[in-house]
């Protein structure tokens, strides 16, 4: 395994302690949020929306929705991924007019790719889209997590919240998207007790089959 990726997912772990002191910097959480636009998504659709709160008060009204967990308030800030409730025609369009733009076509020249998309996700229901999204959500939120090890960047990924308090707080209620995981990101403090446990993972016989 490269040595550089193995020694950085060895270092990371879920840090419960965050030094509220010590501040990610304004180049250091673009680099991280970069990371994670060009997080890959089925069909390329990315249906996320990203929140990345730093505002105190704000913070602090999450943290009660967070069954009161310091890393909400702790941390240097906190990013909620939100996913879409739907898929609807016009999202998708949105979605192809990027291509185009991006890719010097014209909007016409994607209807073949529409037409892919469509039967891909209009079968299915209100639901099984939702959940679907919501799997999207958590490739973004992986690439998070290695970005910030490789840049000695401490995060904690948590589901532990009230996500439709949380919808409230951030005014997602009345959007098309809810908030399914968040992840606080700083430094660890030197008070963090499992900064120095081991890490505790199933061997890969235990957990790999090689066909």
């Amino acid at each position: 395994m490269n040595t550089q990726i193995q020694s950085a997912l060895e270092w990371r772990y879920a840090t419960k302690g965050f030094d509220p002191s010590k501040k990610v910097s304004q180049e250091d959480l673009d680099t991280l949020l970069d990371a994670v636009r060009l997080s890959p998504s089925s069909l390329g659709l990315q249906p996320w929306k990203i929140l990345v709160i730093s505002d105190t008060q704000v913070r602090e009204k999450l943290k009660a929705a967070a069954w009161n967990q310091a890393q909400v308030t702790d941390a240097s800030q906190v990013i909620v991924f939100a996913a879409r409730k739907n898929l609807s025609e016009s999202y998708v369009d949105s979605y192809l007019k990027i291509v185009a733009e991006t890719r010097g076509q014209e909007v016409e020249d994607t209807q073949g790719y529409r037409q892919m998309i469509m039967g891909s996700v209009m079968g299915r229901s209100d639901e099984s889209l939702f959940q679907w999204n919501a799997r999207q959500v958590y490739i973004a939120l992986g690439i998070l997590l290695e970005t910030a090890a490789l840049m000695k960047i401490d995060a904690c990924p948590m589901e532990g919240f009230d996500a439709k308090q949380f919808d409230t707080i951030l005014g997602l209620d009345e959007t098309d998207y809810t908030s399914i995981v968040i992840a606080p990101v700083g430094y660890r403090s030197s008070e963090d007790k499992y900064s120095s446990v081991p890490k505790v993972r199933f061997s890969k016989e235990q957990i790999m089959k090689f066909v």
